[in-house]
């Protein structure tokens, strides 16, 4: 018998250890599209040079995730500075949805009430 309950505890732990690590890479990434995002939305705030190699990096590699919530709002214009608005959107966004898929990823394996009596003794 206590064989058996440690063999549950192993794979319960097997289990959480998955889980875990799929809510780590989907926060990783989130955080990646978000330092991405905000780098361009400072860089066009400020009015950087698009011809200099590192913003016109940063522009090229986060293009691919604004381009959805481009022209959502008008961006507000003064001299050189940007304020795009679809930039703070698609921020919001991607986190909404970056949420969604961890609360997903939990609703796959919920708890059930023998795994919390296992986890409780």
């Amino acid at each position: 018998m206590e064989e058996n309950k440690d063999n549950t505890n192993t794979n319960e732990y097997k289990t959480k250890k998955v889980i875990f690590r799929a809510h780590q890479i989907v926060w990783y990434f989130l955080g990646i599209i978000e330092v991405l995002l905000a780098f361009r939305f400072i860089l066009l705030l400020f009015g950087a040079n698009s011809q200099n190699s590192f913003v016109s990096f940063i522009y090229s590699i986060s293009n691919i995730f604004a381009q959805p919530f481009s022209n959502i709002f008008n961006n507000t214009i003064s001299n050189s500075s940007i304020f795009e608005w679809s930039i703070l959107i698609g921020m919001i966004v991607y986190l909404i949805i970056a949420y969604a898929i961890v609360k997903f990823i939990q609703l796959i394996n919920p708890a059930t009430p023998q795994k919390v009596k296992d986890t409780i003794d």
